[in-house]
C-alpha cells in the first residue's frame, strides 16, 4: 500500500488471512518497487522503442490524412486502425487527444465532455497527443501540425519556437542534470518565439529573469514532461530521497523534479498555449507580469489553440537518444502533410536525436501507401 506521487490514489494491498497480519508490512515496499520501475531494463526499453516507434508511424499516417472539414474524432480513428490493423497494439495507453483549433489549448482535451467532436476548419492548428499500448507498455506521442498542410507565419514561429525548446532540452539531457533546470530552459525557448511575435516585451528583465518570475507558465503551465513506461505517467516521480516538488506555478505541474540517471525513459513534451483564464490574469491591474506583455498583440491570439511537440526519451551514459520517429521540423511536417514519404532516406535534424529514423534495418514497415 502506499500513494502514486502522480496520480495522487492509493494502491490497495491485497487481502490476506487474519492470522498472518502480525507478520506483514503492507508499505514497505511501495517505494522500494516504484523506484524499480524508473530504471529500465534492456528488454524494457527494447519493448519502449518498438511501442514508440509503431506509434510514431501511426501518427505520420494520421497527419497525412487529416485536412478540413473532418471531425477530430475520424483523426482518432485513423491512429487507433493504423496501430492495430499493422502491429496489433489494440489499446491506447490513454485518452486520445486530437483538439484543433480553440480546442488545442484545452491540455487534456478528448476526455467523454469533449470527445474529439469538433469540425477541423481550415486555418486551424491540429493537436494530436496520442500513444499506442504494446505488451502493457505504452509510448506518448504529441504531434501539432496545420490543417491546411502549411504553416502560417505566424504559426511557423510558434511551432519553432517549441521545437528550438525540445532541442534546448536534449542539449542538457544527461546523466546529474535536473529535469526542473530542463522544464526552465524549454520555457526560455518559448518565450523568445513570443518576444519575436511582440507578445513577450523584455523591458528591463532577461529572459532568464523573466523565467523565475514564472513568466513561462503563462504560456506553459505543464511540466515539461514525465516518467514513461508501464503506466503513461510512470510511478517514481518524487519518492523519498529525491527532490521535492516545486510549488510555483507550471514548476508545480512537473511530474517529477528528479535528478536524471541512465536508462530512465521519460517524455519531453514543451507547449505554447494561449489559453483565456491564464490571459486574464497575467494582464491583471495587479499582476507583476503584466508589464511583460503587449496586451494588443497576446488578445489577438486568443482562440490560437495551443502548440505541443512531445518525444519518448532515454537517457544514455552521455546525453539522451529519441525514440520517436515522427517529422518535426516545419519542412518535414509540411513535407507529410503534403503526402511525402516518411521514413526519410536522411535525417536533416540529427540535433534531435532519432537515432533509427533512418536506420535501414527498422523493423517496421512504412506507412501504407507511401
Amino acid at each position: 500500500s502506499g500513494t502514486n506521487t502522480d496520480s495522487g490514489l492509493t494502491s490497495t494491498p491485497p487481502q490476506l488471512p487474519q492470522a498472518l497480519s502480525p507478520f506483514t508490512n503492507s508499505t514497505i515496499l511501495h517505494d522500494i518497487l516504484a523506484e524499480c520501475r524508473v530504471i529500465k531494463s534492456q528488454a524494457e526499453l527494447s519493448l519502449l522503442r518498438h511501442v514508440t516507434e509503431l506509434t510514431s508511424l501511426a501518427h505520420v499516417y494520421t497527419m497525412s490524412r487529416t485536412h478540413p472539414t473532418m471531425m477530430e474524432y475520424q483523426s482518432e480513428s485513423l491512429f487507433r486502425h493504423y496501430a492495430y490493423y499493422n502491429f496489433g497494439a489494440r489499446h491506447l495507453g490513454y485518452t486520445a487527444i486530437c483538439g484543433c483549433g480553440p480546442s488545442s489549448a484545452v491540455l487534456h482535451y478528448g476526455h467523454a465532455g469533449a470527445p474529439n467532436d469538433r469540425r477541423i476548419e481550415d486555418g486551424d492548428i491540429c493537436l494530436f497527443d496520442m500513444g499506442a499500448e504494446y505488451c502493457c507498455y505504452g509510448s506518448d506521442i504529441t504531434c501539432s501540425f496545420p490543417a491546411s498542410g502549411t504553416f502560417s507565419e505566424v504559426q511557423r514561429i510558434v511551432y519553432e519556437g517549441v521545437l528550438n525548446a525540445q532541442i534546448a532540452v536534449y542539449d542538457m539531457l544527461r546523466p546529474g542534470v535536473s529535469y526542473v533546470d530542463c522544464h526552465k530552459r524549454a520555457e526560455v525557448e518559448i518565450l523568445k518565439a513570443l518576444v519575436e511575435l511582440g507578445v513577450v516585451v523584455l523591458g528591463d528583465q532577461s529572459l532568464e529573469e523573466l523565467v523565475d518570475m514564472r513568466l513561462g507558465a503563462v504560456f506553459m503551465p505543464h511540466g515539461l514532461g514525465h516518467l514513461i513506461g508501464i503506466d503513461t505517467h510512470d510511478v517514481g516521480g518524487y519518492l523519498p530521497g529525491h527532490p521535492e516538488r516545486i510549488m510555483e506555478p507550471g514548476l508545480k505541474s512537473l511530474r517529477t523534479a528528479r535528478i536524471m540517471r541512465e536508462k530512465m525513459t521519460l517524455t519531453v513534451e514543451p507547449g505554447c498555449y494561449f489559453i483565456d483564464h491564464l490571459i486574464d490574469g497575467a494582464l491583471d491591474k495587479s499582476s507583476p507580469l503584466k508589464q511583460y506583455l503587449n496586451p494588443s498583440i497576446l488578445n489577438t491570439f486568443r482562440g490560437f489553440g495551443g502548440v505541443r511537440l512531445e518525444d519518448v526519451v532515454v537517457i544514455t551514459s552521455d546525453g539522451c537518444e529519441n525514440f520517436t520517429i515522427c517529422p518535426r521540423t516545419v519542412k518535414e511536417v509540411e513535407h507529410v502533410c503534403g503526402g511525402g514519404k516518411w521514413p526519410p532516406v536522411r535525417d536533416d535534424a540529427p540535433e534531435l536525436r532519432r537515432k533509427r529514423l533512418c536506420d535501414p534495418n527498422l523493423l517496421l514497415q512504412p506507412c501504407a501507401g507511401f
